[in-house]
């Protein structure tokens, strides 16, 4: 699915990961953890295609395809959806008329004929019924006056319309309550499949009780330092990054 190899990036001339390796498989939930200034958002913006980034080495391959030389748009294209740590509010623009444009955008890539607003109607208010998303999100602009929560729930949606098949999530727990955290790891749990794979990217043990992990890596300095199975991140909320690195 994902490989990344040996991934150097640069910002401002400053080093931010340095050789980084990973492999997530199809099917797979890797869950990256890490302290502050680890690099843990660089990797998910790097992967996503952001730019400010200079990657100096290495390689980011989605099924044996690179992706460093592709635009965001055409990595959107090819299956990978990033969902942000703190999701952009685009006033005037409806959020209906947004997810109808992108999910026609991902058709006519695929070669498929563009869906009439009535047949997508249906399929988006029936998407939020199996996600059990309010529709009133669907008669807002996008993000607009939307809770932390509600931003969230949008991205699961958004998610399960355009069926990528490598999410990367990060810090999608950033400022949930408890209610809103097991409601979008809901989602999660929903869209988990064997041809989709997932990079969770957290501070916190918590959404990792609710959306179980099969790799756990612990991200320091620019790389990975250790990797385990989901009882990494137990212990690690039980003794603290020092407790288990060290200082």
């Amino acid at each position: 699915m994902l490989s990344i190899k040996n991934l150097c990036v640069q910002v401002d001339n400053k080093p931010i990961l340095k050789n980084f390796t990973l492999d997530v498989k199809a099917g797979e939930v890797s869950a990256i953890m890490g302290p502050n200034g680890a690099g843990k958002s660089t990797l998910a913006h790097v992967i996503a295609g952001k730019d400010g980034y200079d990657v100096t080495e290495g390689t980011v391959t989605l099924n044996d395809q690179n992706v460093l030389d592709l635009e965001p748009e055409e990595r959107s294209l090819l299956g990978i959806f990033l969902a942000f740590q703190y999701p952009m509010e685009i006033p005037g623009v409806g959020t209906m008329t947004f997810l109808r444009t992108a999910y026609n955008t991902h058709r006519a890539h695929q070669g498929k004929s563009e869906t009439d607003a009535l047949t997508f109607g249906k399929l988006i208010r029936q998407t939020c019924d199996d996600l059990s998303i309010p529709h009133d999100l669907l008669k807002r602009p996008i993000n607009t006056g939307f809770s932390g929560g509600e931003k969230k729930r949008a991205e699961i949606l958004q998610l399960a319309l355009l069926a990528p098949t490598f999410v990367v999530m990060d810090e999608t727990d950033s400022g949930l309550d408890i209610d809103a955290l097991q409601s979008v790891a809901e989602g999660v749990n929903r869209l988990r499949n064997k041809d989709r794979a997932f990079l969770i990217i957290t501070h916190y043990q918590r959404l990792l009780r609710f959306i179980v992990p099969d790799a756990v890596h612990i991200m320091s300095q620019g790389a990975i330092a250790k990797s385990g199975d989901k009882t990494l991140a137990e212990e690690l909320e039980a003794k603290g990054y020092a407790g288990i690195m060290g200082s």
